[in-house]
């Protein structure tokens, strides 16, 4: 598990110190740098599945993030231009860390300032020249910038990285069948596009009985327990999948079947709305195997309130079953969902992690309030999910 994320010069981040949890909500307005956390992580694994990182560079751009630049993702107001970036780890003893310097690639400008800095024009689109920590080494660079062989093995390098785009893919009459080693590693695809071809190439896997994401007790497939939670996010929604191999694609239908109702014809995904298509992907991304690191991105989307609430409760069944969830949210039932189910003792007030993004200048600062096992927040900084309290005082106000 990530102990603890640390950025220099990254984006909106002069410096950030982000200590993590088994589930962490990343909130606040939108461009204060929460997904600028999620795009860093993204980067390092870009880069190692690349084989750049090794080389010393870092890809900015590819299948799993593009940030454009290096002067789209160094800091605007940095003094030295470097990047940096420290990792650690709960199961690691020594930290991963690396910094970069791109002065040697860059363009400059003298820009007026009340700093009188100085401002990137441009870069390439890879940042080298590392520098490394111990400059006396004589290790070769690869075992440099790897100087601990464990990481190789774990998020955000190796091991099992999930993530789900804010931007997935809606409802289709067709969805792609992936390639074997997308399936194998468990990618659903930049937008979620291939999570009905790995549900259906999974929808028999076991999950054990005392996995606490299987609430209804018993070795139960895959596709039995994305059902389950599909009832929790839509009621009476059920899931059915047909596989078309002669055109390499999969065919995703629903049917409704509501307590004291009716059961419904079978209904194409294009006529069921947004909601069912886009909780897919996060739900399986939830039920991932231990030991995954989980990023998402707008988990709340196109979801009702209780939805919202009933995803947070996976988010945390997952963490209690050893997932790494960082999820990016704009939702107060979303967050509500968590403090709650610290309350129903599903998650330790150890185990989860709240932090609150905010702009003060050029730069992002983050605020960690810390929750008790009753759910209650230790502070409520101004603007974190406060405006439904600002709502209702302006409509219980009298009118002038």
């Amino acid at each position: 598990m990530l102990h603890n994320i640390k950025l220099m010069h990254f984006k909106c981040f002069e410096q950030l110190e982000l200590n993590c949890k088994q589930l962490n909500l990343l909130c606040g307005l939108n461009g204060t740098g929460k997904s600028s956390v999620i795009q860093a992580l993204l980067m390092l694994r870009q880069s190692f599945e690349t084989r750049e990182l090794p080389a010393g560079r870092l890809a900015l751009n590819g299948e799993r993030v593009a940030v454009g630049t290096g002067a789209d993702v160094l800091f605007e107001d940095a003094e030295r231009n470097v990047l940096g970036f420290t990792l650690e780890s709960s199961i690691i003893k020594k930290p991963w860390e690396m910094e970069f310097d791109c002065s040697g690639m860059a363009n400059f400008l003298e820009r007026s300032s009340s700093k009188a800095k100085v401002l990137k024009n441009r870069l390439n689109e890879e940042i080298s020249h590392p520098i490394l920590k111990d400059q006396t080494s004589e290790e070769p660079l690869q075992e440099q910038l790897y100087r601990h062989g464990e990481w190789r093995d774990v998020p955000p390098f190796g091991g099992k990285l999930v993530y789900v785009n804010a931007e997935r893919v809606g409802p289709r009459k067709l969805y792609p069948i992936s390639n074997d080693v997308l399936t194998r590693r468990g990618d659903l695809g930049k937008s979620g596009e291939y999570a009905w071809d790995y549900l259906n190439r999974h929808q028999n896997d076991l999950l054990q009985a005392d996995d606490p994401r299987c609430i209804e007790g018993g070795d139960r497939p895959l596709l039995a327990i994305v059902d389950q939670w599909m009832q929790d996010v839509c009621p009476g929604a059920h899931l059915q999948l047909k596989e078309m191999r002669a055109v390499d694609a999969v065919i995703a239908e629903f049917t409704f079947d509501r307590e004291d109702d009716v059961a419904s014809r079978r209904h194409r995904a294009t006529n069921v709305g947004f909601g069912l298509s886009y909780a897919l992907p996060v739900i399986l991304a939830l039920l991932s195997e231990p030991g995954t690191l989980c990023l998402i991105e707008n988990p709340e989307a196109h979801l009702h309130p209780r939805g919202q609430t009933k995803l947070a409760e996976l988010a945390a069944r997952a963490s209690k079953a050893g997932v790494q969830v960082i999820a990016e949210t704009h939702s107060d039932h979303f967050m509500d969902g968590v403090r709650i189910a610290v309350r129903d003792g599903l998650i330790e007030p150890e185990d989860a992690a709240f932090h609150y993004f905010e702009r003060k200048g050029n730069q992002a600062v983050v605020t960690s309030p810390q929750i008790d096992a009753d759910g209650r927040l230790s502070s409520w900084p101004i603007g974190f999910f406060d405006q439904h309290d600002e709502n209702l005082a302006r409509l219980l106000a009298p009118k002038e």
